[in-house]
Order: structure tokens, then sequence, then C-alpha cells
């Protein structure tokens, strides 16, 4: 599957404009959310072929909105990576297990982004 749309889920507008840069050099037509609402109107506008997914956010986290995407009929073959601040090895773990298939750290790096959606 050829990866040309992004949706890039963040609270952060600095690292939704970093990111959509980052994307956006690759190539990539980027969308953005800025919480789990937003997110799921984004999906049922124009389905992604990838959502990069911040964890900690207002109102649903990314974990379970990860949860609900991948378990939702009409989403479950887009791919989730997780994009987040949370380092632990049991958070990615845990993210894994909702549903994403890639878990990267901030501040991210370009080059192990680029790795991750080659990847898939």
């Amino acid at each position: 599957m050829t990866i040309q749309k992004v949706l890039v889920v963040d609270d952060s507008k600095t690292e939704l404009m970093a990111l959509s840069e980052m994307l956006q050099k690759q190539g990539l037509q980027v969308r953005t959310a800025e919480n789990g609402e937003e997110a799921l109107k984004r999906l049922a506008e124009d389905k992604p072929d990838l959502i990069l997914m911040d964890v900690v956010m207002p109102g649903q986290n990314g974990f379970q909105l990860t949860r609900a995407i991948s378990r939702d009929p009409l989403y479950a073959d887009v791919p989730i990576i997780m994009c987040t601040s949370k380092n632990q090895e049991t958070d990615r773990v845990w993210g894994m297990r909702q549903g994403a298939k890639g878990y990267i750290t901030k501040p991210v790096d370009a080059a192990e982004l680029q790795a991750k959606i080659a990847a898939l």
C-alpha cells in the first residue's frame, strides 16, 4: 500500500506544524486534528493512508482513540503510528496492544519516521 495521505493527531500546534512540515518534505499530503473528536471527523471526511497519533490529549487520549479506530471495520486497515513523549516500554507495549503499528517518541527524528512509514 502506498502511503500518500497522512492524518496527524496532536493537541500541540507546534508539534502539528513540525510533523506536517516533515511529512510534506517527504511528498505526503497532510491533514491535522487537535483532538479525538476532530480526528474522527477528519477520518469520515477523507480516509487517510496513515495516522500519526499523539497519546496525551484532552478528552479521548491517543490510546483510546487508537483502540476505537483499529477496531472499526471501516478504518481497521489504516495503520497508526503512536507519536508521543511517553517513552516508557510499558507505554510502547500498551500502544501496540491498542492496535498501533509503530511507536515513535518525541522529539521525532525525521529519518526514523521515514523508516517507520517505509516499513508499512
